[in-house]
């Protein structure tokens, strides 16, 4: 199962670092910046909701779960809503800090942590 889900998340999580990387570097507030900022929300939110149901396999847990990496799940969980209601609201300021900490809490962090020893996708890229 922790296979089939880490798959998964994967899938969800690379478009999701092309969109948010394209999405960073290119000008704001066009119909193609709000459609892929939309795309981008779902997969992060759908992605960090999926890492939930896997357990942590390197380092201490909690309740035999849950390790230190859950929390930019969580992290992830909450900026998605806010940035898109900043959005919404018309507070571009608010909308870009949740946005840029997303990128770099929810991709570059999680995915430093996810090529430490021991993770999955150290090995599928190192073997």
């Amino acid at each position: 199962m922790y296979d089939t889900l880490s798959y998964i998340h994967l899938s969800t999580i690379i478009p999701a670092f092309i969109v948010g990387t394209y999405l960073m570097f290119r000008r704001k507030g066009t119909s193609i910046h709000m459609f892929l900022g939309k795309c981008y929300m779902l997969l992060m939110l759908f992605s960090s909701s999926l890492t939930l149901f896997m357990s942590a396999k390197v380092g201490p847990s909690i309740l035999g779960h849950f390790g230190y990496i859950h929390l930019l799940s969580v992290f992830t969980i909450y900026c998605v809503p806010n940035a898109y209601i900043a959005s919404r609201s018309g507070n571009t300021k608010k909308h870009r800090n949740y946005m840029i900490g997303l990128y770099f809490g929810g991709l570059i962090v999680a995915g430093g942590f996810a090529l430490l020893p021991g993770r999955m996708l150290r090995d599928l890229l190192i073997g």
